[in-house]
């Protein structure tokens, strides 16, 4: 396939572009203020599971530079608020995927019970419990301190193909449903212990 096919099979319209038509949603859009859009994951992989958007147009995070910073901090409080406004009795993990799927630059705010539906694979499973997802402030971090983000990529398949794990605990488990069976035993017993 020659360059060209490939940027037009991603130009508007592309299901990898379809973060931007959400952000214009008012069915998906759940806050929004002068910089960026918080939206509901179209396909949850928790029970609640957010990504805010700069209105700035920043494809990822390699188009990142030292003048991003404030608005990062910025993206980063706004997915604290939400999380606080989900239930402040949920752990959540605010980061980026190291090879995002979809263009345009989002943060996602994700609660770590990991009860849903649509999470059904093991990469689905390892894309939020592995470090190929990148938690927030070492992004912001990085950029504080070399002005651009740096992320070595040459590990990421392998990452999304590791024997599935409890993010809690580390106990190795066959299938997805055994998984999310056995995370919930987690959530019962942090709910009594409360």
């Amino acid at each position: 396939m020659s360059s060209s096919n490939s940027a037009k099979k991603k130009g508007p319209g592309h299901w990898s572009t379809g973060l931007l038509t959400s952000m214009e949603d008012p069915e998906m859009r759940v806050d929004e203020d002068d910089q960026c859009v918080t939206i509901k994951d179209k396909y949850p992989k928790a029970r609640y599971h957010f990504l805010v958007l700069p209105k700035e147009k920043i494809n990822s995070l390699k188009n990142l530079n030292g003048d991003n910073v404030e608005l990062l901090k910025h993206i980063q409080f706004k997915g604290q608020e939400i999380a606080d406004k989900a239930d402040k009795h949920l752990l959540f993990r605010f980061g980026y995927h190291a090879v995002p799927s979809m263009g345009h630059l989002h943060l996602h705010v994700i609660s770590q019970d990991f009860n849903s539906p649509c999470l059904k694979t093991k990469k689905h499973w390892n894309s939020f419990t592995t470090e190929y997802f990148i938690d927030s402030e070492r992004i912001i971090k990085q950029l504080e301190k070399k002005g651009r983000i740096e992320i070595d990529t040459s590990s990421s398949e392998t990452l999304l193909k590791k024997d599935l794990q409890c993010h809690i605990c580390s106990k190795k488990l066959s299938t997805i449903p055994a998984l999310k069976s056995h995370i919930a035993l987690h959530c019962v017993s942090r709910k009594k212990s409360t």
